[in-house]
């Protein structure tokens, strides 16, 4: 049967509809931008978004499983409410959500309340669900790239606790496995709940040293001021979106992202090889950035 599957375009969806290709399965992704990116001759193409319900009801046309994600916006749980109707409407039982690390403790984080709850949803409507708690993506280091490399400062305020962060390809992988087990099992499954961390559970000094290994030059951690992080978000980025994100790193200089006993093992023995670091990717986008410059 075909795996619908949302958010394709972004970077977790791209690396999933590969990871679902590569394992032969009949993927269809719903994009607002069919032109955005070439997905290969066998993926079909359904034209909508979340909330336009017409374009909604005919992608679930012939689709057995569905893998949500929903960008964090201001509409995020109303997309994920009407999205998950639809889809049982349409008869999809089988479902893997992409929720947040730690979405029923992190209540005051406006995309974690929303991501806990669409779970509640998907467990009270008996939905046969996978829901992944991934970590902070590894690859959102990206947009702080610049400040890194040409200020060699590391300005994320993670703080001491540690946080696990995770690769994107880490988390497609997880995914596109238990689509696929989901998608072919003879009957409904119970509603599991997998964290998907990364390998290290890193602070903020932690991360600094890498990268001053990584550069061959002193990098500091810009220290815990998350509302000083806000103040430079806000610079790029709508204002309600650099509070959400304040708020976010409020909770990581409380609490981190510490994974639960287990986590790395369970992710480990699911992937058949072992997680993408923190280091990897710092000395993937070094080598990178010299190479063009």
């Amino acid at each position: 049967m075909t795996i619908l599957v949302t958010g394709a375009t972004g970077r977790v969806g791209q690396h999933l509809v590969a990871q679902l290709v590569k394992r032969d399965a009949k993927v269809r992704i719903l994009t607002r931008s069919p032109d955005k990116i070439k997905f290969p001759d066998s993926v079909e193409i359904a034209s909508g978004d979340l909330l336009d319900i017409d374009s909604l009801r005919a992608a679930f046309r012939g689709v057995r499983s569905l893998f949500l994600l929903n960008a964090v916006t201001g509409d995020e749980f109303t997309q994920a409410l009407i999205t998950l109707n639809i889809a049982r409407e349409e008869g999809v039982e089988r479902v893997v959500y992409l929720s947040v690390f730690d979405a029923d403790q992190a209540v005051n984080v406006p995309h974690f309340a929303v991501k806990y709850g669409a779970e509640r949803m998907l467990e009270q409507m008996g939905f046969s669900a996978t829901i992944l708690r991934p970590a902070y993506f590894i690859d959102n280091e990206l947009m702080i790239k610049d400040v890194i490399f040409n200020h060699h400062v590391y300005p994320m305020p993670i703080g001491s606790k540690g946080i696990a962060m995770v690769d994107v390809r880490d988390i497609a992988e997880v995914a596109a496995l238990e689509l696929i087990r989901r998608d072919k099992a003879p009957n409904i499954l119970p509603v599991e709940t997998i964290n998907v961390v990364g390998p290290d559970t890193l602070t903020g000094s932690d991360i600094a040293a890498i990268w001053s290994e990584t550069l061959g030059r002193t990098v500091n951690y810009g220290g815990d001021d998350p509302s000083g992080f806000e103040q430079n978000m806000a610079s790029f980025m709508p204002k309600w979106t650099a509070y959400e994100m304040r708020l976010m790193a409020e909770r990581y200089v409380s609490d981190g992202m510490i994974p639960k006993a287990g986590d790395v093992k369970r992710l480990t023995r699911l992937l058949g090889r072992q997680l993408h670091s923190y280091r990897e990717f710092a000395q993937t986008l070094s080598s990178l950035t010299n190479s063009t410059t």
